[in-house]
């Protein structure tokens, strides 16, 4: 196929994309919680702190630099405004996104799969939402897609060229997030396992040439971060991963639940792999799984799949042990810390439907000629993408966040009902800032019981029922008020209530709260 059938094939992917993810930003009735940290780092980079952005701050920068450069192209001081250009950084990348897809496809299994990776990337409602909503992850795997691509072309043929621009995509990809480290590690690991298959192994001055650069040039792309920061993160799962900090409590606030008194270190591990597999199969889907099985045992594909086989494995494996590591220690799993894990898979799926509609075609209309079965195949494979459609379809289509937009409606309410200077204690933060109010969220928890000047309480019914140590503390504080605005009114299937409560008087002095633990990385 030439070049320019590969251009029109990538532009329409690109469109179809941009409308996709334009129609889930346009349709959010909240961002997702982490966008609050991300839309505060950038409007600290946007008022020039790069200190409080940079070095201190929780999130690497890449992706709230790409928010206070939207932003400054857009304009707008309001809460809808950041999060608008939060947004528009998110869809841009997602949209990008696609070029790098279609690339990593076409390295490992041709042409066929190249383009229904990318349809079937889409097709899974995860996606979308992630790359719509006010999150890091459409950034990071632009880059870690692109240094894939990268590597796998390395590996092709051993030109420094790519190895060179692998190492600097796995550079952005690691000043978005901690996890693009990942990319040269494994890199690394494959040239040290290539020693032992001569088969697959570079000449060695290739192979010294590779090792060299991967020593000395992460140093050089990372290290004055790395000595900005005190460490390769400053995330607190990331400390606890690599064991250089201790586990969540039992009642940590990141955890999905209360961890069991007593449990043992095998039901721990368990509970880890459960999570996990629920994880991959919610960012991945069974079908898509079941057709990544498939593409094993297909042929074709473009040469030394040996290297590249080696690599991506090392890569699956590497995350899916972290995936269970992190659910270990933070005693949490959600389907978009499985992306890593699907895009690659997803891609072999691509390949595996391939592989059973050439199976197909070829058993069915054996003495046809190539164009009857091509069109055989071309029906088959948008029988196949019409299913998905229709099976996913309402999920691919659905707002993001729809549970919470209480906390949004509550936000345009205080700051059309209380001065500019008002607290709120809001554990979840929407409703501040979306209202605009200074206050406390978890980790203040334990001023806010003890501050006279609050104003405010905000919070949906989970919080004042659960069993979690902050909704002991919240209840202290809300006491026996009732709620001076619910929103909805009434309750809804599906939908968090959230109430305001006002405050006035002194708070009572009640026991010291323990320090609760940052919000989940």
């Amino acid at each position: 196929m030439s070049l320019q059938h590969h251009l029109l094939r990538i532009g329409l992917l690109m469109s179809a994309v941009a409308v996709l993810l334009i129609w889930l930003a346009s349709r959010t009735e909240v961002m997702f919680a982490d966008g609050l940290r991300y839309v505060a780092q950038a409007q600290a980079i946007d008022q020039g702190s790069w200190s409080e952005a940079v070095a201190r701050a929780v999130d690497h920068p890449a992706y709230p630099v790409s928010i206070a450069a939207v932003h400054r192209l857009s304009g707008g001081n309001s809460p809808i405004a950041w999060q608008a250009a939060a947004q528009a950084a998110s869809v841009i990348a997602g949209v990008l996104l696609v070029v790098p897809l279609y690339l990593f496809a076409l390295e490992l299994y041709g042409t066929p799969a190249a383009w229904l990776a990318c349809l079937l990337t889409f097709l899974v409602p995860l996606t979308g939402h992630v790359l719509a909503d006010v999150l890091a992850e459409g950034t990071f795997l632009l880059f870690w897609m692109t240094g894939c691509w990268t590597a796998l072309r390395f590996l092709r043929d051993g030109r420094t060229v790519w190895l060179v621009a692998t190492i600097v995509f796995a550079g952005l990809a690691y000043m978005t997030r901690p996890e693009g480290l990942l990319l040269p590690l494994a890199l690394a690991g494959t040239l040290g396992l290539m020693v032992c298959r001569p088969a697959s192994r570079f000449s060695w001055p290739v192979w010294r040439r590779a090792v060299l650069l991967l020593i000395a040039s992460p140093l050089l792309v990372a290290g004055p971060f790395v000595a900005l920061k005190g460490g390769i993160a400053t995330k607190p799962a990331v400390a606890r991963l690599l064991g250089l900090a201790a586990r969540s409590p039992a009642m940590a606030v990141e955890r999905e639940r209360p961890l069991d008194p007593g449990q043992s270190p095998l039901t721990t591990y368990v509970v880890a792999g459960r999570a996990v597999a629920r994880a991959v199969l919610g960012a991945v889907s069974s079908p898509l799984l079941v057709l990544a099985i498939v593409s094993l045992f297909a042929g074709g594909g473009n040469t030394h799949r040996g290297r590249k086989g080696l690599f991506l494995a090392l890569i699956l494996i590497g995350w899916l042990l972290a995936l269970v590591r992190l659910h270990v220690t933070g005693g949490y799993c959600t389907p978009r810390h499985a992306l890593i894990f699907a895009l690659p898979v997803i891609a072999a799926a691509a390949q595996g439907l391939n592989f059973l509609v050439d199976r197909c075609t070829a058993r069915f209309l054996a003495g046809a000629n190539a164009h009857r079965r091509a069109l055989l195949s071309g029906a088959l494979i948008g029988i196949c993408l019409v299913a998905g459609t229709v099976l996913h379809g309402r999920d691919l289509i659905a707002p993001i966040n729809p549970g919470f937009r209480g906390y949004r409606q509550a936000g345009e309410w205080l700051a059309a009902h209380s001065p500019r200077d008002a607290r709120v204690l809001d554990l979840k933060g929407w409703a501040a800032f979306y209202g605009e109010r200074a206050g406390y969220t978890f980790e203040e928890l334990g001023q806010a019981e003890h501050d006279p000047g609050l104003s405010w309480i905000v919070a949906h019914d989970a919080l004042l029922i659960g069993p979690w140590y902050y909704c002991a503390a919240l209840r202290r504080v809300v006491g026996d008020r009732s709620p001076v605005k619910s929103f909805p009114a009434e309750r809804r299937p599906g939908i968090a209530q959230v109430h305001i409560f006002e405050v006035s008087g002194k708070l009572a002095r009640t026991g010291s709260t323990p320090a609760p633990d940052s919000r989940r990385q």
